[in-house]
């Protein structure tokens, strides 16, 4: 078998946020085609987030956005495992981008689990082919941690 160029594993890692070796043996796996190897680390991230739903998110954040012109508003409160973890820019970018989502898409917030499953469908407003669920799954699988919305509420004037 051909030994995968270092440079190519890099830029998967960068694409992915997965592994070194996990990045190799996936290049290794489809004979380093970038895409396939994306696919295949895109699964494994999903398969390993719902091994980790069971687990205990009792750290996280709480993140507000406030849309310019300051007439909607949105806050979230989003968990993790570990404070470390919780102060990682990934983690601090994923609870600002879901509060921005929250204020655009106004998700339905008649009671606590359907407001959370509306949000989780939602496609996200910054790449519409993912939805919000699918981004917690990338993030979760990236971190290593569960990840989980656990409550937000939206603002508007007049509403």
């Amino acid at each position: 078998m051909p030994e995968i160029d270092v440079v190519i594993i890099k830029e998967l890692r960068e694409l992915t946020g997965a592994g070194i070796m996990d990045c190799k043996q996936a290049l290794e796996e489809t004979k380093g085609n970038i895409n396939e190897a994306a696919e295949i680390l895109r699964k494994k991230g999903i398969a390993s987030a719902a091994k980790r739903a069971s687990r205990t998110a009792g750290q996280g954040v709480i993140e507000s956005y406030i849309h310019s012109g300051n007439k909607i508003g949105a806050m979230i409160e989003i968990n993790c495992e570990t404070d470390f973890v919780a102060r990682t820019e990934e983690f601090k970018g994923l609870a600002h981008d879901i509060a921005m989502q929250i204020a655009a898409m106004n998700p339905d917030n008649e009671t606590e689990d359907n407001s959370l499953d509306s949000l989780l469908s939602q496609e996200f407003i910054k790449d519409p082919s993912k939805t919000i669920g699918e981004l917690v799954t990338e993030v979760t699988a990236k971190t290593g941690e569960h990840i989980e919305v656990k409550r937000f509420i939206r603002f508007a004037i007049g509403d």
